[in-house]
């Protein structure tokens, strides 16, 4: 039995550790950049609440409420509520990191308004979700614990949604920042090439988190395939 768990994590490191250090490296970017240019004030010296309202109104989006949220880098867009959710430490600053991160966010409340396909897709993909992501690896684990197929199928049918959900989330987030430093050029919020080029570091830094959560959810579920096949030949 020792045995049986060792072989099964080795495999699992296997497939896994390079997911695991795009995560890490992901992280440090985004520590990094968040870290720098919260540091450096924007030319305007709006605040991330500021430029929220203004870039709303712009955009004729002045219905959708601006909020605060715990945390830090917590910042998100609730499309059921039309509620902008700024954390303290965003909401409050003038850095150029501010500007990035609620551009972004803004950016998902324009993809919300103009009933952005992708977006409505993975709206629509919570509930299947919060199922696969809890109960895929349970049954497949006990499928491949009692030698049983289609549980073990099963499982991996239910994690394939999460994998799924990973998948149609960085388009989408890809789109909220394209929008959002577009919406900062047009409005006027970003002159300079040295502003420009510190929130394109921020969005990019936040990206490459959502091709690590890609990337993890991918190995991961590879790994589940290679062990059903297995399971296929031995039977």
């Amino acid at each position: 039995m020792p045995f049986f768990y060792g072989y099964y994590n080795i495999l699992y490191f296997v497939f896994g550790l390079p997911a695991l250090l795009l995560a890490f490296y992901a992280q440090l970017k985004v520590r990094s950049a968040y870290g720098k240019y919260s540091r450096i004030p924007n030319d305007r010296r709006l605040t991330g609440l500021d430029t929220a309202r203004y870039l709303l109104n712009a955009t004729g989006l002045g219905y959708v409420s601006v909020e605060g949220t715990p945390g830090e880098l917590s910042d998100h867009y609730d499309p059921r509520s039309k509620t902008l959710r700024l954390s303290a430490g965003v909401a409050r600053s003038y850095s150029v990191a501010s500007l990035g991160i609620v551009a972004h966010e803004v950016g998902h409340a324009v993809q919300d308004a103009t009933a952005y396909l992708p977006l409505r897709l993975r709206s629509g993909m919570v509930p299947a979700l919060n199922i696969g992501s809890y109960l895929g690896p349970i049954l497949f684990m006990i499928g491949l614990l009692f030698q049983s197929f289609n549980l073990a199928l099963l499982g991996v049918i239910f994690f394939a949604a999460a994998a799924a959900f990973a998948l149609i989330t960085l388009p989408i987030e890809l789109d909220a920042s394209r929008r959002g430093l577009q919406l900062l050029q047009a409005n006027g919020l970003v002159v300079s090439a040295d502003e420009t080029q510190g929130v394109k570091s921020v969005l990019s830094a936040a990206a490459l988190t959502y091709v690590a959560a890609v990337a993890q959810a991918l190995s991961t579920l590879l790994y589940y395939v290679f062990l059903l096949s297995g399971m296929r030949r031995r039977d």
